[in-house]
C-alpha cells in the first residue's frame, strides 16, 4: 500500500472539526504529540504507547472506546500537521491535525476518513460515532492545554 499523503476523501465517512485554543501553539503541539501521555488527560483513550522519536514511519499503538489500534505516522511537519493511520476491526482510518498560530493562540483542525467493511455497513452511525470521538477529543485538548 502506499503511503497516504492525505485523508481519504473519498470514503463513506468523514469528519472535519476546528477550536481555538487559548494556549501557545508549540504547548497545545506538545501535549498532542506527547502520545504515551495521552491516557492522562485523553479520558476515551486508555492506552497509549510510542517508542520514540515521533516522525514519519513510526508506529504506535493504542486502545479507545475497548478498540486496540496501531497506528502508524504518514507526515509530519513540527509544530504544524502530522497525519497517522490504520487498519483495526476492519475500519481503515486516516487522520490530520493541523496547528495553526493566532493572536490568541492555536486554531486546531482535525479531518478523519473512514473507510471498510463495517463503515460501509453502518455509515450513519459510524459517522455518529466519529464526529462525537473527534468533537470529545478537541474539547479536550482544548480544557488540559487552557488548564497548563
Amino acid at each position: 500500500m502506499e503511503t497516504p499523503t492525505d485523508v481519504d476523501h473519498s470514503a463513506p465517512v468523514l469528519t472535519d472539526l476546528e477550536i481555538d485554543i487559548a494556549a501557545p501553539g508549540d504547548a497545545v503541539w506538545r501535549l498532542h504529540t506527547d502520545i504515551n501521555a495521552w491516557p492522562t488527560w485523553q479520558k476515551d483513550i486508555t492506552d497509549a504507547a510510542l517508542e520514540p522519536p515521533l516522525a514519519a514511519g513510526a508506529s504506535f499503538s493504542w486502545a479507545t472506546y475497548g478498540m486496540s489500534i496501531t497506528s502508524t505516522v504518514y507526515a509530519i511537519d513540527e509544530g504544524s500537521r502530522i497525519l497517522w493511520g490504520g487498519t483495526a476491526n476492519g475500519i481503515t482510518g486516516i487522520h490530520e491535525w493541523k496547528f495553526a498560530d493566532t493572536p490568541s493562540g492555536v486554531h486546531v483542525t482535525t479531518t478523519e476518513s473512514f473507510a471498510g467493511e463495517p463503515v460501509a455497513a453502518d455509515v450513519t452511525n459510524m459517522q455518529a460515532l466519529l464526529d462525537q470521538s473527534l468533537r470529545s477529543w478537541l474539547e479536550q485538548l482544548k480544557a488540559t492545554a487552557e488548564r497548563s
